[in-house]
């Protein structure tokens, strides 16, 4: 029997068996409808959906939709969450409404974070890499927000939770009997974020899609069932969603906040980065020998995935890199030389625009 997925832990996810288990549908079915695809879903990062295909028809018609992406500021931003940067920057492009709730409801029920604390975590970590890693949050068709300080999403969360229990929520998140009442209803404000878009100050009801990792599929379950039960009310749409997979930490785990040997941080100096490039598993053999004689593992290989999620652009260069490595022609200290580079560059250019950026944040929340 497949385990619950619990949205608040960090370990790794057999994603085939999730896939299975929660039939959710694979992007790769639908690449040949989406128009220039983001570049996770043609690299297979982005690897599973509900519903998606009715957000491809607005993209492709030029009709409104929106992306809903949480940030739960408590701790800091580290380069795996670059990947959700990259994909609503693309949905942005697309014309899409963006609406980015800051989960300092959450962070407090979950992990005990004040509200203070997460509005400043949320400006310095969240809001000024967004931004500085290309996202407009200046535009008309961006509501960055608060959850603590939300009376819209307030009154909707409590509407919302008329249409579940404690059954519902022991059976999707493994409640006990001992969890707090704050934590029980977090899941529910998580809900009323995802549907917001669609109530009468931003429009009434209209398709939205929400860009996360697996591990968030039970809030989508969760708000996809509500939403059904408030469709008389409010003719809220069902609400669509993509799935991607996580980058891996530096160690080979998950890459997490609150495990600092699995992660680069994206307030991290530009040297201090490349070095942990450097300490990075890889998919190499256990002798040159072997490595030429039977190629690396590249699927296996840390090195290899931070080129596929952030460094290089170029799919055909990507494909050259993996098939010198799978037939032993590229060594991993070559490789690691190179990638670390490739870091030490993309952060530069990253700290040159932090400063601008960090003014910007404090003006949104």
């Amino acid at each position: 029997m497949i385990s619950l997925i619990d949205p608040w832990a960090s370990s790794s996810v057999d994603y085939d068996k999730l896939i299975n288990k929660f039939g959710i549908s694979k992007i790769s079915d639908l690449l040949l409808d989406i128009k220039n695809p983001q570049r996770l879903m043609k690299r297979g990062v982005v690897f599973g959906h509900r519903d998606f295909d009715k957000i491809n028809e607005l993209i492709n018609q030029k009709k409104d939709f929106a992306v809903v992406s949480g940030m739960m500021p408590s701790g800091q931003m580290h380069i795996g969450h670059k990947m959700v940067v990259d994909q609503l920057k693309w949905y942005q492009e697309k014309g899409a409404m963006l609406s980015l709730p800051i989960a300092d409801l959450e962070s407090y029920a979950a992990r005990d974070m004040s509200f203070d604390k997460a509005r400043q975590i949320a400006i310095d970590e969240y809001l000024t890499n967004w931004i500085a890693l290309g996202l407009d949050l200046e535009k008309d068709n961006v509501n960055v927000y608060l959850q603590s300080q939300n009376k819209q999403l307030q009154d909707l969360t409590f509407k919302s939770s008329r249409k579940t229990n404690f059954n519902e929520l022991k059976s999707i998140y493994g409640f006990t009997p001992s969890t707090n009442i704050a934590h029980l209803q977090a899941p529910i404000v998580q809900v009323a974020d995802i549907l917001l878009p669609q109530i009468g100050e931003f429009g009434g009801p209209k398709r939205v899609v929400v860009p996360v990792g697996i591990d968030q599929d039970p809030h989508i379950r969760l708000t996809r069932d509500i939403s059904h039960k408030l469709h008389d009310e409010f003719g809220f749409l069902t609400p669509s969603s993509t799935y991607h997979r996580f980058l891996t930490g530096l160690n080979g785990d998950k890459m997490s906040s609150s495990k600092p040997s699995t992660a680069i941080y994206l307030n991290e100096d530009s040297k201090t980065a490349s070095k942990k490039v450097k300490t990075a598993k890889t998919g190499g053999r256990e002798s040159l020998k072997e490595q030429q004689e039977l190629g690396g593992e590249v699927d296996k290989c840390v090195i290899y995935e931070m080129l596929v999620y952030h460094l290089i652009d170029d799919d055909e260069e990507l494909e050259k890199i993996r098939q010198d490595c799978l037939n032993g022609v590229l060594r991993c200290g070559d490789c690691k030389e190179r990638t670390s580079e490739l870091m030490e560059k993309f952060f530069d250019e990253l700290k040159d625009k932090q400063v601008e950026a960090h003014e910007i944040a404090k003006t949104l929340i």
